[in-house]
């Protein structure tokens, strides 16, 4: 038997992805799902889309981290639905991402990793830098960052 799936990735409006990033990220929190950035014209959402349903999304804003001189974006609000975990879903958004910042001949992605998150960045090529910290109601993170170029 052959399933018809349609699969598509695409840029997508911050407003799109408020749902998911509330449902995934930020439950039983009273924390927001809007982040500050999300409207500025550098920044940028994907998408992932099953059967037109957003499954999977990323954020990529304009944001220095003090250890970096070269231009850098970060990743926020990485967010799949839980019934699409573990598909690799997730790692096509870094790709087309990828792909997109070194349009933008964008050099580093960093990115405030929670602990749980850690293995999934790490395949992707990202590397810690410093030392945990907490981020009240979500808890441990690490900063990660990749270089582009």
């Amino acid at each position: 038997m052959k399933l018809n799936v349609k699969m598509k990735i695409e840029e997508i409006t911050a407003e799109q992805t408020y749902g998911l990033r509330k449902k995934e990220l930020r439950k039983n929190m009273s924390l927001s799902s809007k982040f500050r950035g999300d409207l500025d014209a550098d920044t940028f959402h994907l998408g992932l889309f099953i059967n037109n349903e957003i499954v999977s999304i990323v954020s990529f804003m304009r944001s220095d981290y003090k250890e970096f001189t070269e231009k850098q974006f970060q990743l926020r609000g990485m967010a799949t639905k839980e019934n699409y975990q573990g598909k690799g879903f997730g790692k096509m958004l870094i790709t087309k991402s990828e792909e997109l910042l070194k349009e933008k001949e964008v050099i580093i992605v960093w990115c405030n990793a929670r602990i749980v998150a850690l293995d999934f960045y790490k395949k992707q090529g990202f590397k810690i830098i410093g030392k945990e910290f907490d981020i009240p109601q979500i808890g441990g993170h690490f900063v990660m960052y990749k270089k582009l170029i």
